[in-house]
Formats: C-alpha cells, sequence, structure tokens
C-alpha cells in the first residue's frame, strides 16, 4: 500500500472513483490506522494522531460545546473539496450545525461547514500538506474558516475570507497563550494558555 501511494503521488492521473476504492481498501485492511486523502491531484497519507494531537482537537470540543451547544465537532468526517481539483480531505475536526452530517456517507459535500480544523503532525509531509494545499483547498471549497493548530512553531493560524478557486484572504496568528477569537457567525473566544502543555 505504500508503495502504491508514493508512486500515485508522483502523477495526478488518477481518477477521485479510482482514489476513493483504494481509500476504501486501505482503511478495511488496516481497521482504519492509514488514512487516505486526495488533495491537488496527489495521495496523501495521513499519520496516525498521537495523544497530544487528540487532545488538541478535545480542548477545541470542550470549548465549542460549552459556548455552541448548538454546534457538532465531528472527527474523521471526509470532505469532498471538489472546487480543488476534486480533492478529498479528511480534517483532524470539522465544526458544523447541529446534526449536520445525518445521512451524509464518508466524502460530505462542505456547503454548511463552518470551520475545519488541523492540527500538525510531525512529520516530513505537515508542511506542504496543512500549511500550503489544506488552506488553498478548504478556502476555495468556501468553508468560512480554517483553524490551524501548529505544534511546530506554537502557533494558532485562523484563516477566514474564503476565495473560490483561490484560498483565504485573510490570515491571523496567535502564539500559545494569547486569546483567539472565533468570530461572527461563531463567536467563540479560545483562550490557547492549554495548548503549551501539547508540544513536544
Amino acid at each position: 500500500m505504500t508503495v502504491m501511494a508514493e508512486r500515485t503521488s508522483q502523477t495526478s492521473q488518477m481518477s477521485v472513483e479510482e482514489f476513493e476504492k483504494i481509500a476504501e481498501f486501505a482503511a478495511k485492511e488496516t481497521d482504519d490506522a492509514v488514512r487516505l486523502e486526495f488533495i491537488n491531484g496527489r495521495i496523501g497519507v495521513k499519520k496516525v494522531a498521537d495523544g497530544d494531537h487528540n487532545t488538541i482537537v478535545m480542548w477545541l470540543s470542550k470549548r465549542c460545546m460549552r459556548v455552541r451547544p448548538d454546534l457538532d465537532l465531528y472527527q474523521g468526517q471526509g470532505l469532498r473539496v471538489e472546487k480543488y481539483r476534486e480533492g478529498r480531505a479528511r480534517p483532524d475536526a470539522v465544526l458544523v450545525p447541529e446534526d449536520h452530517f445525518a445521512g451524509h456517507g464518508e466524502w460530505a459535500d462542505p456547503s454548511g461547514v463552518l470551520l475545519v480544523l488541523e492540527v500538525t503532525s510531525y512529520d516530513s509531509d505537515t508542511d506542504r500538506r496543512d500549511r500550503h494545499e489544506k488552506p488553498v483547498a478548504y478556502g476555495a471549497a468556501g468553508i468560512p474558516f480554517y483553524l490551524l493548530i501548529d505544534r511546530d512553531d506554537c502557533t494558532a493560524k485562523l484563516y477566514s475570507d474564503p476565495a473560490p478557486g483561490v484560498g483565504y484572504g485573510n490570515c491571523r496568528t496567535a502564539p500559545f497563550g494569547v486569546t483567539l477569537v472565533l468570530p461572527e457567525p461563531l463567536g467563540i473566544e479560545l483562550d490557547t494558555e492549554k495548548l503549551k502543555e501539547y508540544v513536544d
């Protein structure tokens, strides 16, 4: 499977349908230990999250539930970011109105998604994937906010003002320890001091 992913990542000749078959096979054969994405015509392997990574996702979930119980934070939900080269992304978490994904399949349409969350992993691909390709993919798909918790430089980056086909027009960076406001329609303040405990 690794060899196939590496070979395929060198070319953009694969169709979305072929990718979805490979991703389904990988998930079944590895008990979901291998998660694949298809962005910018390339297969990416999403690294299995470590404990600190998952704790950051739970940190955001608790804050959202406390302030906005009318919203759900899904983990592992795939999104069709088709406006960006027929991509398939699996964000670390997706913030949506309550019950938004009921009845959707593995790869849901991004319309109605309010925010996507990515937490950087300690791997060689995180720079290209999380800092470059995904801001373009999520913004091009019209998702209002992309929150990147960057454990390498200890910052929370909030991308906003999506431009279809382009990416995001604005990015605010808050060092860990500073309060970051997720503006309306979210209206959530995040005290990022706690995030200092979840970096190596």
